[in-house]
């Protein structure tokens, strides 16, 4: 993807990333499938713009199970709070497939040495809108989850992402196991209540791909 094609860069110049990039807060690390990226525990200085493929924020109980809180994607970023509150990570950053980072030391800008600069607000009202959309993000997965039956939750999840897209046909980000991981439910459970859903006429699907009639 373009950098500057990125929410976080929004109506930057290619001088002005320039001269951002020129600060030297700026670095790109790849990273294999299934590796980690951030530990849960650290305390970190700098952002993760996802240049390419996906991630995953995951949390691990204390029995060792996995629930994965949220799946990003190319252009997405993560990191932006923890980095500027200085507050240790609740969650680990995982790469759920190859994927390149684009680390942007957050800390570093924020203490001020380049508010002169013309692409400062900029960047600092960027993170303040992406934050804002997280955390309609979040209570969305919160509602989604506060159901007791697997159904409910598969249903408002489903219905979620058919407003997302505006379309009844669309693919979903998770494989079975992660989806499984995201709602907090057993893997088998939900393999049984989809393929209950498919013959009760709800629902058609193939792998990620689903289509919903009702």
């Amino acid at each position: 993807m373009s950098v500057l094609s990125s929410p976080l860069f929004q109506s930057f110049t290619e001088k002005e990333f320039q001269e951002l990039r020129q600060c030297r807060c700026i670095q790109e690390k790849n990273y294999s499938k299934g590796e980690t990226i951030y530990f849960a525990g650290i305390k970190i200085q700098s952002l993760g713009l996802i240049l390419r493929g996906r991630v995953n924020l995951e949390n691990v109980n204390l029995l060792g199970e996995r629930s994965i809180l949220s799946t990003l994607t190319t252009g997405q970023i993560f990191g932006e709070a923890y980095a500027l509150t200085k507050e240790a990570l609740l969650v680990s950053v995982v790469a759920a497939e190859d994927c390149s980072i684009l680390f942007v030391n957050v800390a570093h800008l924020y203490q001020g040495a380049h508010r002169d600069s013309t692409w400062y607000s900029k960047i600092m009202k960027n993170l303040l809108l992406i934050s804002s959309y997280k955390n309609l993000h979040l209570s969305v997965r919160t509602s989604q989850t506060s159901f007791k039956k697997i159904r409910q939750r598969l249903e408002a999840y489903l219905s979620g992402i058919s407003i997302t897209k505006k379309s009844r046909q669309f693919d979903i980000p998770f494989n079975r196991q992660e989806l499984a991981d995201y709602l907090n439910v057993d893997r088998s459970a939900l393999s049984k209540e989809l393929m209950h859903m498919k013959k009760e006429g709800l629902i058609d699907y193939h792998k990620n791909h689903f289509v919903l009639y009702q």
